[in-house]
Formats: C-alpha cells, sequence, structure tokens
C-alpha cells in the first residue's frame, strides 16, 4: 500500500530549534530567516550537519579506545596498588556477586556508547547513500540515541562517588584514571554528534510516495 508524503520543507514551513515553534518561512530580517516568536534563526536544514556529526563521530571512535584500554580508577589498599578498566571493573563486580550493578555498569558503559556510535555511523550513512528504508524507524532511533545518551555517564558517577567516599587515609584510596577522562570525553562527543545530526535529512530522501 503507498503512502502520499507531504514533508514541511514542500510546505515552506520551518521548526525553531530553540522554542519548537512550527511557523511559515517568512519574516527575514536581513536576508536571514527569524522565528516569529524567539527571534531565533531558521534553517531549512541545519547547516553543515553531516560534517560536524562525521567530525565528533570519528573523535568518539578514537577516544574511545583509550576509554577501554586504561584504567578508570586506581584502588590503594594498604599499600597494594590495583588499576582497573572499565570491563575489568564489570568482571570484578560479577566475581563478588554483584552481579545487578555489573550489569548497570555494562550497559550503561559499554553497551550503549557502542550502540550509539553504530546507531549514529548506520544514519549518517543512510543519509549520504539516500537510502528510503522505513523512514520513521530511522527517525525512531535517533530519537532513543538522543534519550539514553546521557545514561552512559553513570560509570563516571560511580567512580566520582567512590573517590569521594571511599578515600580512608593510610587504609584505602581511590584515584580516577585517564581512562575516566577518555570515556568522559566518548560520552560527551556522542551527545553533541546526535545534536548536531538533523534527522530531517533522513525524510529529503523520500520520494512522495512509497511502500
Amino acid at each position: 500500500m503507498k503512502k502520499h508524503i507531504i514533508t514541511a520543507a514542500q510546505l515552506d514551513l520551518l521548526n525553531c530549534h530553540s522554542c519548537g515553534l512550527l511557523s511559515k518561512a517568512a519574516g527575514r530580517v536581513h536576508n536571514v530567516l527569524k522565528c516569529p516568536r524567539c527571534g531565533a534563526e531558521l534553517h531549512q536544514r541545519k547547516p553543515r550537519s553531516i560534517p560536524y556529526t562525521w567530525a565528533f563521530l570519528i573523535a568518539a571512535y578514537i577516544m574511545y579506545i583509550p576509554a577501554n584500554l586504561l584504567p578508570i580508577m586506581t584502588t590503594t589498599s594498604l599499600g597494594h596498588v590495583q588499576p582497573d578498566t572499565i570491563m575489568s571493573g564489570v568482571t570484578y563486580l560479577v566475581v563478588s556477586g554483584s552481579w545487578p550493578l555489573a550489569l548497570i555498569i555494562f550497559v550503561a558503559s559499554v553497551l550503549v556508547p557502542v550502540l550509539k556510535l553504530i546507531i549514529l555511523t548506520y544514519l549518517l550513512l543512510s543519509v549520504q547513500f539516500k537510502s528510503q528504508w522505513r523512514p520513521a524507524d530511522r527517525t525512531r532511533l535517533y530519537r532513543i540515541t538522543e534519550v539514553v545518551g546521557r545514561w552512559s555517564m553513570v560509570d563516571i558517577y560511580v567512580v566520582a562517588l567512590m573517590v569521594t567516599l571511599v578515600n580512608i587515609q593510610g587504609l584505602a584510596e581511590i584515584d580516577a584514571g585517564p581512562g575516566a577522562i577518555a570515556f568522559g570525553a566518548v560520552v560527551v562527543l556522542t551527545m553533541f554528534a546526535a545534536i548536531v545530526f538533523d534527522p530531517r535529512l533522513i525524510w529529503d530522501n523520500i520520494g512522495r510516495t512509497y511502500e
């Protein structure tokens, strides 16, 4: 069954990124379209969305390597120093019987960032290769990455809490490692990538009808 598609761009409608108002492409001030409600600059599509998204994604992929290889925290207890990466920390929690916490950290710190990188890469490629496959589902994928991305910071919160609460001078001490900085960078970079990506580009490749 074929469905008729009419996009906002075809109706000359623009969505304001500041206040969310949908308005006609009118009201130019010095050759720039302005939102009639808040005065923000309007664009049919986010300027340079694809190259900016690629830049943030590539940087996130690069930072993901040290985020997983370098220790995210270092524990010193009675003179014994134990560095832990994300996965070694998850393994320790499983072995010690704290598998619910291990599962939360694994999902938030390993699974979610990887899926977000893969989904954003797929969306970019689908836009650049002019894919017409299930645009509504691809838009939902984008919305999911937008919502869940911030929860990847759970591991950083755990490290911050442990550094604050467990430091007992002379007995035990926990310090954040370089992996925590790299992991925080991955989370922030993927959040920026999701922000600068324009999901309306998905619909630009769709004809006036689709199956």
